[in-house]
C-alpha cells in the first residue's frame, strides 16, 4: 500500500450504535475500504483478505481484545492494530501497547479526530514497511548467486558450490584472495541468500579504523567510558543482532583485540566498553583476509585459538588471472552497467581490445579491471572499444612469476597449473601450448598433489 492507494480497514465492534457511528466517520473518507465485523473470531477468519488497518474494540463477546491482537500480530506485524475501547485504565493501555498495539483511543467526543489522525499515522507506517520489505526483495535479487557473482571458470564453480553450502547454514565462512577479488560482495551474497537475509548486514573493515577505536567500533561503549565518549553508542555487534556482520581485513586486528573478539565467539554475548550488562548475541560472522592466517599464526601475529575458531567453512577466491575464460563476461558485465547507468548508447569490445584484455596480469583483480572498462567506455568512439582505449595503470608492479624465488622444478609446476587454469583443464590443448607431451603434464600433476602444491 502507497500513501495514494485505498486503505482497506477491518472494524471489529460489537455495539450497533458504535458501529453507525464508526460508519458515518470513515465514510467522510472515500479512500478508506471498510469491512464490520461483530465478532474476534469473524475478523480473524478474514485476515486472508490483508487489511492495512484494523480497529479493534477491546471488550468483544467471544474473545478478549488482548487475545485478537495477538492472533492479528502472528498472521501479519504489519497490520496496524488500534484498540477503541470504552475503558480508560492506564495500565490496560500501555500493556496492549506493549504487546504491539499501534495505538490506544478511548470512546469519547474526541474519538472522531484521534481516530483519523491515528489511521493516516497507520497508513504512513505501514507505506514504510511495505516498501522496506519491496526492498529487501530486490536487494535478495540482486545479490543471487547467479546475478551478483560472474564466472564460468571450473575455479569459480568450485567457489559457487561452497556458497551455496554456506548459504544453507549459520556456519561462520572465512573469505580468503587477493586485494580486489570481490570478499564484501561474495559475504553479501552469502547474507541475503540465506535464512537472515531480512536481518542487518553489517560490514567492518578492519584495517581502516585505528587499533585505539576498533573496541568501540565493535562492542560500543557506555557514556563516559572514555575522554570524549558522550553518550551511550551501539556497536557493529549489536547493529547486526539477528543478521550477519562481515569483518573484512581480520587479519590487521592486535593481538589484544584478537583475545576479546575470541571471548565475544565463544560466548556468543559482549559487554560494551566502560559497562557491565551482559549482551546475548545472535550474529552470524563472516570474515575476509588477503593475508595467510596460517602463516600468521606460525609467525605470531595472529592467535591460533581464534584462527580455528573463525576458519569455520574456508572459501578462497582466486584472482583473476586464474580465471582467464571470466575475464571477457565479467569485461562486458561492466561494460554494460556502465553504458546502462550513464545512459549511454550501446558499446561493444572489439577483437583487438579482447586480446589485449586477456593477455593482462590484473594485480588489482576485478577492481582493476572495473576501472579499465570504465576508462575505456569513456574513450571509446562510434561505440566500439578498440584496443588503443585499453590503459593498464602505469606504475603498478605486474608480477611474474620471476618476483618469487623458488626451484626450477617450482616455476614449472606453477607453470603447468596457469595454463591448465587458463585452458580449463584441457590436458591436451596445454601439451600443445607448452610443446611437451601429455604423459608429460600427467607426470607432473601427480608430483605437484603429492608435494601439496
Amino acid at each position: 500500500m502507497y500513501e495514494k492507494d485505498p486503505v482497506k480497514i477491518f472494524v471489529v465492534e460489537d455495539d450497533p450504535a458504535y458501529t453507525r457511528f464508526l460508519k458515518y466517520v470513515l465514510g467522510l473518507n472515500p479512500d478508506y475500504e471498510v469491512e464490520y465485523f461483530t465478532t474476534g473470531k469473524e475478523c480473524l477468519a478474514n485476515l486472508h483478505k490483508n487489511p492495512d488497518v484494523i480497529t479493534l474494540d477491546y471488550s468483544l463477546p467471544d474473545l478478549p481484545g488482548e487475545k485478537v491482537l495477538e492472533q492479528i500480530r502472528q498472521y501479519d506485524q504489519g497490520i496496524s492494530v488500534i484498540i477503541v475501547s470504552a475503558q480508560e485504565k492506564i495500565g490496560t493501555a500501555v500493556e496492549l501497547l506493549k504487546a504491539g498495539a499501534f495505538d490506544y483511543i478511548t470512546k469519547d467526543q474526541d474519538t472522531k479526530e484521534r481516530l483519523f489522525n491515528s489511521i493516516n499515522n497507520a497508513r504512513q507506517k505501514t507505506s514504510l514497511i511495505r516498501e522496506i520489505h519491496q526492498l529487501k526483495k530486490e536487494i535478495s535479487g540482486k545479490y543471487s548467486f547467479e546475478k551478483s557473482i560472474i564466472g564460468r571458470s571450473p575455479a569459480m564453480q568450485k567457489v559457487f558450490e561452497l556458497l551455496e553450502k554456506a548459504a544453507q547454514s549459520n556456519i561462520t565462512v572465512s573469505l580468503t584472495g587477493e586485494t580486489g577479488t570481490g570478499k564484501e560482495l561474495v559475504a553479501k551474497a552469502i547474507h541475503y541468500n540465506s535464512k537472515r537475509k531480512n536481518q542487518p548486514f553489517v560490514a567492518v573493515n578492519v584495517a581502516a579504523i585505528p587499533s585505539t577505536l576498533i573496541e568501540s567500533e565493535l562492542f560500543g561503549h557506555e557514556k563516559g567510558a572514555f575522554t570524549g565518549a558522550t553518550g551511550r553508542r551501539i556497536g557493529k555487534f549489536e547493529e547486526a543482532e539477528g543478521g550477519t556482520l562481515f569483518l573484512d581485513e581480520i587479519g590487521e586486528l592486535d593481538l589484544a583485540l584478537q583475545a576479546k573478539l575470541l571471548r565475544a565467539l565463544q560466548e556468543r554475548e559482549i559487554t560494551r566498553v566502560g559497562g557491565n550488562q551482559i549482551i546475548k548475541l545472535d550474529v552470524r560472522l563472516i570474515t575476509a583476509t588477503h593475508r595467510d592466517l596460517a602463516l600468521e599464526v606460525r609467525e605470531g601475529r595472529f592467535r591460533e585459538d581464534l584462527y580455528y575458531r573463525l576458519l569455520g567453512l574456508p572459501i578462497h577466491l582466486p584472482p583473476l588471472r586464474e580465471r582467464a575464460n571470466d575475464i571477457l563476461l565479467i569485461a562486458k558485465h561492466f561494460l554494460d552497467q556502465f553504458v546502462r547507468e550513464n545512459d549511454m548508447t550501446p558499446i561493444t569490445i572489439s577483437e583487438q581490445a579482447q586480446h589485449k584484455l586477456m593477455q593482462y596480469h590484473y594485480p588489482g583483480n576485478i577492481r582493476e579491471l572495473k576501472s579499465i572498462i570504465e576508462l575505456a567506455a569513456v574513450l571509446a568512439t562510434n561505440g566500439v572499444i578498440q584496443a588503443d582505449n585499453i590503459t593498464f595503470t602505469p606504475g603498478v608492479r605486474n608480477e611474474t612469476l620471476l618476483n618469487r624465488e623458488m626451484t626450477l622444478q617450482e616455476y614449472t609446476y606453477r607453470i603447468i597449473r596457469h595454463y591448465l587454469n587458463k585452458y580449463d583443464n584441457n590436458v591436451l590443448e596445454v601439451a600443445r601450448r607448452l610443446d611437451i607431451g601429455k604423459s608429460t603434464i600427467y607426470r607432473y600433476l601427480k608430483e605437484m598433489e603429492e608435494a601439496g602444491i
